[in-house]
């Protein structure tokens, strides 16, 4: 798989600084979403066909990563 960075971009002047798929307005966020209202990630290919498969996969990685972090509780 490339890099989260050669599919994940995040630009303050796109979609208020949310992560996007390829500099696109395809947030990470409406891909998830559609995964999780049970679209499979071929379904979500054929409903934005901007998208390859590789880009789905990163948006779960870069999900993964972001809830992947230590709490500290005080």
């Amino acid at each position: 798989m490339e890099n989260l960075p050669d599919r994940i971009t995040i630009d303050p002047q796109q979609c208020g600084g949310r992560p996007c798929v390829r500099g696109m307005r395809i947030r990470v966020s409406d891909v998830l979403d559609l995964l999780a209202n049970g679209l499979n990630p071929e379904q979500i290919v054929d409903e934005l066909p901007d998208l390859e498969p590789a880009d789905i996969q990163a948006c779960l990685r870069f999900a993964s990563r972001r809830v992947d972090h230590p709490v500290t509780v005080a």
